[in-house]
């Protein structure tokens, strides 16, 4: 496939071979960044250990990482719109390294949530941009393809959970932070010198269906702003996000508050803890939620699929408020409920890009992915709740509740409104072609 076309000209279509082996190189990418997020649990006991600092003050550190990954992604998307996915990736993997290379050498909480901001500009140039490509690779498949894409974010540390507390145990969590940290960044500068993104005429028009309601008109990341039913989205994406990012950074130590963290179970045959069979099926399907999610959103519909998964995320949470205590059932339901949450990463990317057109995709998807920014704020706050009541009960209740309410809204006022929207979009827009990004 050449990619010599000067800045902006059109290209001929694609094959679709060509178009899964860019969405695969983005997953790849995904899956580098991951334990940035999802590996960053496994850390906190040991930091608490060696420098004694209060749990909640550590949690900055990961809601900070969280801030700069997603507040961020809308200028890296305004980047990748204007100048191609490349070199946006390389810039990403390379603060993704240095930022855990600096939480390996950090004997402060000051140089630990710098470490954190710089990994987490670098987790959301990278995170943007491979979930803007795919929704501009794939508009005749959006929702499957942001899922897979995200998929590799949501798993892509499963396979490194057992690795990294291993090495956190042998070798101490700050050599930890520096290989692995290294490591990854090196897989993404490379991956990303074979990442381009589409021209115009290379992928196929947007699919046509009565369930998904998609416009045809471009709306300008101002005009995204402007517009109310973006916010009404924004609330709903941070009900439900916050509730899987308190669990995402607390899993260890919320084991550990219930007293079953080191109990032993059997896993295919191993013994391992029940922290890391935990993590291990979370991970995997917090992934896989993501594609399969996606690809019912394709058929029946993005807020059809929300009002399931957000309501199956609410009773997961009451659930393991109920009965979490127990290691057999805090396994499985923490495994409910990261698999019904991971798929607000393919929803409302795809749901947005819907709504709002595919033109400016990266800039706006990453608007309204901020909003996981935001969700964040309130993972110190829910752990300072647990430290004043001794108890996780209120917080569970709390992102129950809110995940219940996100249900509500998707089926109850987003639905009709957004057909609303998308209806006047194309009465008073005229038809457009689809238009693509530069190559590089």
């Amino acid at each position: 496939m050449s990619t010599a076309l000067a800045a902006g000209e059109p290209g001929p279509r694609v094959s679709d071979a060509y178009r899964w082996m860019q969405l695969a190189i983005g997953v790849a990418c995904m899956v580098m960044i991951a334990n940035l997020q999802y590996g960053w649990t496994f850390f906190v006991p040991d930091i608490q250990e060696k420098f004694g600092w209060d749990r909640a003050a550590i949690q900055w550190a990961f809601t900070l990482f969280v801030l700069f990954e997603t507040w961020l992604v809308p200028i890296e998307g305004w980047f990748v719109d204007r100048f191609g996915p490349r070199s946006v990736v390389v810039f990403g993997g390379a603060m993704c390294g240095v930022g855990w290379v600096i939480n390996g050498y950090a004997s402060s909480l000051g140089q630990l949530y710098f470490g954190q901001i710089i990994a987490g500009i670098g987790a959301g140039a990278v995170y943007g941009t491979c979930v803007g490509n795919a929704l501009k690779w794939f508009p005749d498949k959006r929702g499957l393809a942001a899922g897979i894409t995200a998929a590799g974010f949501g798993a892509g540390s499963a396979l490194t959970v057992y690795p990294i507390q291993q090495t956190i145990a042998n070798a101490g969590y700050q050599n930890a932070f520096i290989w692995f940290g290294i490591g990854q960044a090196v897989v993404i500068l490379i991956a990303a010198l074979f990442l381009f993104g589409p021209r115009e005429g290379q992928t196929p028009a947007p699919v046509i269906s009565a369930r998904v309601v998609q416009s045809r008109r471009n709306y300008s990341p101002m005009e995204v702003l402007k517009h109310p039913i973006f916010w009404l989205m924004y609330l709903m994406f941070v009900a439900v996000g916050a509730g899987g990012l308190m669990v995402t950074a607390n899993l260890k130590p919320i084991a550990a508050d219930l007293h079953i963290d080191k109990i032993q179970m059997s896993f295919f045959g191993v013994m391992m803890t029940t922290v890391t069979i935990a993590a291990t099926v979370d991970r995997v399907l917090n992934g896989i939620t993501r594609p399969i999610f996606g690809w019912v959103s394709d058929k029946i519909g993005r807020e059809n699929t929300m009002f399931v998964a957000f309501g199956l995320e609410g009773v997961g949470i009451y659930l393991l408020y109920l009965w979490g205590h127990d290691p057999f059932w805090f396994v499985v339901l923490s495994g409910l409920v990261f698999f019904a949450w991971g798929e607000i990463y393919s929803l409302f990317p795809s749901t947005c890009t819907d709504t709002f057109g595919s033109k400016f995709a990266a800039t706006n998807a990453g608007l309204l992915y901020t909003a996981k920014g935001t969700a964040a704020l309130l993972v110190p706050l829910a752990n300072y709740l647990q430290q004043a009541q001794g108890v996780w009960d209120g917080v569970f209740l709390i992102a129950a509740g809110a995940n219940i309410l996100a249900s509500i809204l998707a089926i109850a006022v987003l639905k009709p409104w957004r057909r609303s929207v998308v209806a006047k979009s194309q009465a008073t827009a005229a038809p457009s072609a689809m238009q693509g990004v530069p190559a590089e």
